[in-house]
């Protein structure tokens, strides 16, 4: 997945969960936040942050803030991104765990919930649901940053795919590189962690990718290791 038009600026302060101020070529302009969740440990006053120069020209803000330096760690933050380099991934078959498939859509309803992914390989049907990460600690991913009753109703549903004989698959897809293992944010919510635990041990097929992070560009990269709490074991 590739942006055009990207400038750097220096973060001030969030306004809101929509908009942000940032400093670009030396003017304070408020900006659009591409990611709703609560990235305290990224949006830090002074922090190098990417932005996106907006096509549209009736836009309320010119740019959208989709990546910040976390000390040398750059780290993308466009929530819409995970989705879009996921439905990449799977069609060019870079997904071993599914491989070549027949048929991709996105965006499918299923009971009270809609799927990012769908697909067909051969007589299987299967369902995708991707989660951006943002937050890491010590090389360990983690999600959620903030608690998410979505995310776990998301996890029901999967499970219930399962029964009614669909293949249904959950991608954890770390915005950034280098971390080793990612790991629910049990503290965080403990209903999610506890539902994809549940979803492991339901035929849930739990993933997690990593990502090369440049500044105009976020790639598809290698599988990471999915671990739980020590008090889950």
């Amino acid at each position: 997945m590739k942006y055009e038009r990207i400038k750097r600026g220096q973060f001030v302060q969030r306004v809101n969960r929509f908009v942000a101020e940032v400093i670009i070529d030396g003017k304070i302009e408020r900006v659009h936040v591409k990611n709703t969740g609560r990235l305290k440990e990224l949006l830090q006053p002074n922090a190098v942050v990417l932005l996106e120069e907006g096509k549209q020209t009736k836009r309320k803000t010119k740019y959208s803030l989709i990546a910040a330096y976390k000390d040398e760690l750059l780290v993308n933050i466009d929530s819409l991104a995970p989705n879009k380099v996921v439905h990449e991934a799977l069609v060019e078959e870079k997904i071993s765990e599914i491989g070549s498939v027949d048929t991709v859509k996105k965006e499918v309803n299923f009971s009270s919930s809609r799927f990012d992914l769908y697909y067909e390989k051969g007589t299987e049907k299967g369902f995708i649901e991707v989660k951006g990460v943002t937050l890491e600690k010590k090389g360990v991913a983690m999600f959620p940053d903030a608690p998410t009753i979505r995310g776990t109703k998301h996890l029901v549903e999967l499970m219930k795919a399962t029964e009614k004989g669909y293949t249904a698959t959950i991608i954890f897809l770390l915005q950034m590189a280098n971390c080793h293992t990612f790991m629910p944010n049990h503290e965080m919510d403990q209903s999610f962690s506890d539902a994809l635990l549940a979803a492991s041990k339901r035929n849930v097929r739990i993933l997690a990718y990593d990502t090369m992070v440049f500044e105009d560009q976020l790639l598809f990269n290698r599988s990471i290791p999915v671990t739980f709490p020590s008090r889950h074991v």
